[in-house]
């Protein structure tokens, strides 16, 4: 990493990361209707775990398919907790065969998986819902940047963001009380970016995202710490070297 390239997290980090957040997802199968997903969690190991309804063409199908599974796509929308003009920051989608996975297995996975990533849409399984297994065999990411592939190997080596599941909190709290850190933050970006309307888009351990709201368009905008940081008191005092103001109150999200 050198003084002229900003910090940022990999793509593979940002799959992981949107993966771990997005919400909702959807499953699509040839010879079926899309299918919202409750839950959707992409394991180390190589596979996404899934919920589905047990009454859904979808569960049916996978059954029917044996062990070969089922070709599938599961799409992914990362959205930003603010209202903005547009809310979608990322998309994920993740391309596999789909396995179903023997009811007798099921609790044990399901308990696996709520190890890991607790989501109360674990509960449903085993009443409305049905466990199923996409196992990836390719992965691309696309932004207000454009897309890009994801090779499994990095996506299945890295880790979610530290702070993906207070990013939300984080946001909404600098948006709706920490005007004045936001104007400091304006003051960094590019002179013909500066008309429009400012908002926080994204934080994670590398620095702070930002949308420009402006007449002709949006526009994405990273400010990068100088560091990575891996706990709150980090982020607060990364901030607070970003905009320049080392002793500013710091930033602390209501939980």
């Amino acid at each position: 990493m050198t003084a002229s390239t900003p910090l940022a997290p990999s793509t593979a980090e940002r799959v992981r990361s949107a993966c771990a957040r997005a919400r909702p997802a959807v499953l699509a199968v040839d010879g079926s209707e899309p299918v919202t997903v409750p839950a959707a969690h992409l394991r180390a190991g190589g596979d996404v775990v899934l919920t589905v309804p047990t009454d859904s063409a979808v569960t049916a199908l996978s059954w029917q398919a044996g062990r070969a599974g089922l070709p599938a796509l599961l799409e992914l929308t990362d959205q930003t907790p603010l209202t903005l003009r547009e809310p979608v920051r990322s998309l994920v989608w993740l391309r596999g065969a789909l396995h179903a996975v023997p009811p007798e297995a099921s609790r044990a996975l399901a308990a696996a998986v709520a190890a890991e990533h607790p989501d109360p849409a674990l509960l449903d399984v085993g009443h409305t819902t049905t466990l199923l297994r996409l196992v990836l065999g390719s992965a691309v990411v696309a932004d207000s940047h454009g897309a890009e592939p994801v090779p499994l190997d990095d996506l299945f080596a890295a880790r979610p963001d530290p702070f993906h599941a207070v990013e939300d909190c984080w946001l909404e709290h600098l948006e709706s009380d920490h005007g004045d850190l936001i104007r400091q933050l304006e003051q960094r970006l590019p002179r013909n970016l500066r008309t429009g309307q400012v908002r926080p888009l994204g934080l994670d351990r590398y620095g702070v995202r930002l949308r420009i709201e402006g007449a002709d368009g949006d526009s994405d905008v990273r400010l990068s710490f100088d560091s990575p940081v891996d706990d709150a008191d980090g982020l607060n005092r990364a901030l607070r070297l970003l905009v320049g103001c080392p002793f500013l109150n710091g930033l602390r999200a209501r939980p």
